[in-house]
């Protein structure tokens, strides 16, 4: 089916070359945060959801606007489709990845928290989750459920009936929510918690450590080979309060700072200046349930900024 199919633009007269490109670049500038949003959750890279960006601009610049009745949609078929060939190409790389593979952390604004869905949608613990769907169900899933689109417009961009679409977002979604985080806490609640958590660390205080900590918390690691991680999960408050602890032993090399990264509370670790780790937290009845130490510096990249997200 081309991306083209079935779409028409009511318009008395077909637009110049020069108003297409201009209107082209709009629009995609428009809805480009959401095509990022879009890509990402798919892939859990933001370098790679950028490439996708550059291939969906291509074929949008090349695409007859006179022929597109639904710009937004059109555009989030023609990412999906990227995403998709690119997520394929991302499992057979991830076989290979030395220790645990985390994603790419996301500097986002502070604004992001409070769009409870969204924030969700792009948490370390909810990609993580998304990792374990295979490649159509993890669209279908990101289409309908963070980005509701409706069952015809998302048959289009994963190339299957409308009908069996439906078959495949019940199974995600009830994938999902057997794997899904616990539950949420107000922004307000994530930032007292993270709060005595960064005291907890910049003290090494063993002790007030294990009590911010929950009894099953887990501490995942990420150094893609590169840097020094733990290649597998630490479960525990007594076993993550030890390793969390040794973070206070770098003294006034180290600076240590909250953040929000992937709209949920982090703290970023700086040695003599640069990023050396992010640490995610994830929260819970305001306790720390679970950690997620992003090191490979390959992916550290994006918390130098902001980054937009949306729906």
């Amino acid at each position: 089916m081309s991306e083209s199919s079935g779409r028409t633009r009511d318009t008395a007269e077909p637009l110049a070359r020069g108003d297409r490109m201009t209107t082209a670049t709009e629009v995609f500038v428009a809805h480009r945060n959401l095509l990022f949003t879009v890509a990402y959750e798919m892939l859990g890279s933001a370098t790679d959801a950028e490439d996708v960006l550059q291939e969906t601009w291509l074929r949008w610049a090349g695409v007859d606007l006179d022929t597109v009745r639904e710009q937004r949609a059109f555009l989030v078929r023609i990412t999906t489709r990227q995403a998709l060939m690119r997520l394929r190409t991302l499992r057979r790389r991830k076989e290979s990845y030395v220790g645990t593979w985390l994603p790419e952390p996301l500097l986002t604004a502070p604004d992001v928290a409070e769009d409870v869905e969204l924030a969700d949608s792009v948490s370390m613990a909810m990609l993580l989750v998304l990792e374990t769907l295979g490649p159509t169900e993890r669209a279908v899933f990101v289409l309908r459920e963070v980005f509701d689109l409706d069952y015809d417009e998302i048959a289009e961009a994963v190339d299957k009936p409308p009908a069996t679409v439906r078959q495949i977002a019940h199974r995600a979604r009830a994938h999902v929510a057997a794997r899904r985080p616990r539950g949420s806490v107000s922004p307000a609640e994530a930032r007292d918690a993270l709060d005595a958590f960064q005291r907890a660390v910049e003290t090494g205080d063993l002790q007030r450590l294990v009590d911010i900590l929950a009894p099953d918390v887990v501490l995942l690691g990420d150094g893609g080979g590169v840097v020094q991680a733990v290649l597998s999960p630490v479960v525990g408050a007594a076993e993550v309060a030890s390793l969390v602890a040794g973070l206070a032993r770098f003294g006034d090399a180290a600076s240590l700072r909250s953040a929000q990264v992937n709209g949920h509370p982090a703290l970023i670790l700086r040695l003599d200046g640069e990023i050396n780790t992010v640490l995610a937290v994830r929260i819970d009845d305001g306790l720390v349930t679970g950690l997620y130490a992003v090191r490979n510096p390959e992916k550290l990249s994006r918390v130098e900024r902001e980054n937009a997200v949306s729906r």
